[in-house]
C-alpha cells in the first residue's frame, strides 16, 4: 500500500501526529481524514490516484493508528472536534500548506466539517463521506438508527464500561462493529491487518470511546454556540444508498440546514466508500475539486 509515499510524524495541536504523503511538489494539497475505527490505510486505494495531481496528506487522527493518544478530561475536550481539527491545521502549516482541500470519512468526516467551521480560510473545498451533521443525526436518532449504529450508544458510556467491554475481544469487535456495516468484508488484508493491529491497544480503545463521548456532549455545545452560522465553503456530501444515513435521515435536507452551499448525492455502495467503490469516489472528488479552484493559487 501508499507506494511512493513518505512516512513522519508531526507535531500538532498538542499530539503527535502519524501520516503519509506523496504528490508534486507545488500541486493542489489535499488533506485526507479517515473514520473509526480506522486508520489512514482506509485511502489506499484512492491516496495514490490522487496523489498523481494533488499533494496528498493522510494523517491519522489523535487516538488513532500511529499518532499520539493523549489522556482525556471529563469534558471529553482532548477527544473534541474543535481539538482534532486543530490538530490538523497545525500539522498542514507546519508542512507549510495554508489552504487545502479535505475529503474525509465517518468520525474524520466530523472533525473536517469543525475545521471548515473554525478555519474557513484555510479550506479551498470539502467533500464529506457518509455522514449527517453530528448534532442533528442525535437529535433525530430512531429505534431504526440505534440499532444500526449500536457501537454509538455503547462508546459513550462511562469508562471503564465501554471499554472493558471492547477490550475483552478488540478484533471480534471490530469486525462485528464493521462488517456489519459494510454488509460484509470489503477491506484489503493488508489494511484489515493494520486497523486491527492498532485497535488492539488499549489506548486506542479508550480514545475511540472519547472521540464518541465528545461528540454526544461537547462537540453539541460547540455546534450550539455557532448559532444560525452556516458552513460557508464548498461542500459535497456522499453517502451510501445501502446505509444507515440513507434509511434513517434526510441527509441533504440536514446538510443544507448547517452549509450554504452544499451539493451531494447517494452512492451505490456500504458505509466504506473509499474501500468499496474508489473508482466512484475518485471521480467524484476530481469533479468537484476542479470546480472549485484556489483563487489564492498563482
Amino acid at each position: 500500500m501508499f507506494d511512493g509515499f513518505t512516512e513522519e510524524t508531526v507535531k500538532g495541536a498538542g499530539a503527535d501526529i502519524f501520516l503519509r504523503r506523496a504528490g508534486p511538489v507545488g500541486a493542489p494539497v489535499l488533506l485526507m481524514l479517515h473514520g473509526n475505527p480506522q486508520t489512514s490505510a482506509m485511502w489506499h486505494e484512492v491516496a495514490p490516484v490522487m496523489a498523481k495531481s494533488f499533494q496528498v496528506i493522510c494523517p491519522d487522527l489523535r487516538g488513532y493508528g500511529r499518532s499520539d493518544k493523549p489522556p482525556s478530561d471529563p469534558d471529553h475536550m482532548p477527544y473534541s472536534k474543535r481539538t482534532m481539527a486543530a490538530d490538523m491545521v497545525k500539522v498542514m502549516q507546519d508542512l507549510g500548506h495554508d489552504r487545502f482541500y479535505i475529503v474525509a470519512h465517518d468520525r474524520g468526516a466530523r472533525v473536517a466539517h469543525r475545521l471548515a467551521l473554525d478555519s474557513p480560510e484555510r479550506v479551498i473545498a470539502v467533500t464529506l463521506l457518509d455522514i449527517a451533521p453530528t448534532r442533528e443525526m442525535y437529535a433525530n436518532t430512531t429505534a431504526d438508527f440505534a440499532q444500526a449504529y449500536w457501537h454509538w450508544f455503547l462508546q459513550t458510556q462511562r469508562a471503564p464500561i465501554p471499554e472493558e467491554i471492547i477490550s475483552n475481544n478488540p478484533e471480534q469487535f471490530w469486525k462485528l462493529k464493521c462488517f456489519n456495516q459494510a454488509g460484509g468484508n470489503p477491506f484489503a488484508p493488508d489494511a484489515l491487518k493494520e486497523y486491527l493491529g492498532a485497535f488492539r491497544d488499549p489506548a486506542m480503545i479508550h480514545a475511540s470511546c472519547e472521540d464518541y463521548r465528545a461528540a454526544r456532549t461537547i462537540d453539541i455545545d460547540h455546534d450550539n454556540a455557532d448559532g444560525d452560522r452556516k458552513l460557508a465553503v464548498p461542500l459535497q456530501v456522499l453517502w451510501a444508498k445501502c446505509g444507515a444515513i440513507e434509511k434513517c435521515f434526510e441527509p441533504m435536507k440536514l446538510w443544507k440546514s448547517r452549509a450554504s452551499n452544499v451539493i451531494g448525492e447517494a452512492m451505490d455502495c456500504g458505509h466504506y466508500m473509499a474501500e468499496e467503490i474508489p473508482g466512484e469516489i475518485i471521480a467524484k472528488l476530481v469533479s468537484f475539486f476542479g470546480k472549485h479552484p484556489d483563487e489564492e493559487t498563482p
